[in-house]
């Protein structure tokens, strides 16, 4: 009977913890909102420098 309760006392555990830190919950908004890689700054500033690096190698040659 004791290892019955523990089973269930670790399961409501596991459930608690899964659904606080788990996976996101539908309806429920995201703490940062997804950003499509042409709206990111971060994306578009690493496609310049990519690009500029780029043109002065191909300078270069």
């Amino acid at each position: 009977m004791l290892y019955l309760l523990a089973a269930i006392g670790a399961l409501t555990v596991a459930v608690v913890l899964w659904r606080t830190f788990g996976a996101p919950r539908p309806g429920v908004p995201s703490s940062q909102p997804r950003v499509a890689p042409d709206d990111d700054p971060d994306f578009l500033r690493g496609l310049s420098e990519q690009h500029r690096k780029r043109s002065r190698d191909d300078d270069e040659k």
